[in-house]
C-alpha cells in the first residue's frame, strides 16, 4: 500500500492508493522432468460495461468538475522556493487554486487534476491572509503595489479589492512576509497566470484536508 498525504494546498490531500495486480504472461513455473505441469487458472473475463454505463460515468464526471482526481507525486514536504508543474495529458477542465495556511502550500487543479504546487509566502499576524472562497477579479501582468512602497507584484491574480492577491516577485522563504497576499515563485506564477481566467475560484483554507474523489470546493 502506498500512502500519499497532501494538504489541500499541495501538502494536504489525504490519499491512499492501493495498487494490486497480477502479471499473467509467460510461464510462472518451469516444468521440470518428472514434475506434474502446473495448472494455471484462467483469469476472469473483465466485467462487461454497456455503452450506456460508460456514457453515464463520463456524464457524471462532467457534472463533478471540482472533484480531486490526481495529486502530483511529490516526495516529502515542499521546500521554500521549490515548485512543481505537470499538465501533460491533463484534459481541459475548470481551474481551481487552493491555498492552505497550515501547510503553507498552493495547489493548482485543472478539471480535478493537480498540475502545479509550491510553498508560499503568507500574511503576518497583523495582516493575515484571509480564509474563504475568492473568484479572481482581475489579472495584471506588470502590477506595482501603490499601497506598499511600489513593490513589484508581477503576474497578479487579484482576489479582493482591498489588496489581497496571488502574485510573483517575491523570494519565497520561511516566515511571514506579505501583507496578506500569497507570494509564489515567479516560474509558477507565470504558468498559473497564463491559464487562469477572471472568475476562476481560489479556495483558502486553514488546515482542511480532502481525499481523492472529494470535492475541492
Amino acid at each position: 500500500m502506498d500512502v500519499i498525504l497532501k494538504w489541500i494546498g499541495g501538502a494536504t490531500v489525504a490519499v491512499a492508493l492501493v495498487l494490486t495486480g497480477v502479471a499473467i504472461g509467460g510461464s510462472a513455473l518451469a516444468e521440470g522432468e518428472g514434475l506434474t505441469p502446473a495448472i494455471q487458472a484462467t483469469p476472469p473475463a473483465p466485467a462487461f460495461q454497456p455503452e450506456g454505463a460508460i456514457a453515464a460515468k463520463i456524464a457524471a464526471d462532467a457534472r463533478r468538475p471540482f472533484t480531486v482526481r490526481r495529486v502530483l507525486p511529490i516526495e516529502g514536504p515542499i521546500k521554500y522556493g521549490e515548485w512543481h508543474w505537470d499538465d501533460e495529458g491533463v484534459p481541459d477542465g475548470p481551474l481551481v487554486i487552493t491555498v492552505d495556511l497550515q501547510a503553507r502550500v498552493i495547489s493548482v487543479f485543472q478539471g480535478g487534476y493537480e498540475i502545479g504546487a509550491a510553498a508560499v509566502m503568507l500574511g503576518t499576524d497583523e495582516h493575515p491572509t484571509p480564509v474563504g472562497k475568492f473568484p479572481i477579479l482581475t489579472k495584471e501582468r506588470h502590477n506595482v503595489s501603490e499601497k506598499y512602497g511600489n513593490a513589484p507584484m508581477p503576474w497578479t491574480l487579484r482576489l479582493t479589492w482591498d489588496g489581497i492577491a496571488i502574485h510573483g516577485g517575491t523570494e519565497v522563504e520561511n516566515g511571514y512576509a506579505s501583507h496578506g497576499c500569497v507570494g509564489i515563485p515567479d516560474e509558477l506564477a507565470k504558468r498559473v497566470f497564463a491559464i487562469a481566467k477572471k472568475g476562476d475560484m481560489v479556495v483558502v483554507t486553514d488546515g482542511k484536508s480532502v481525499g481523492l474523489g472529494d470535492s475541492i470546493i
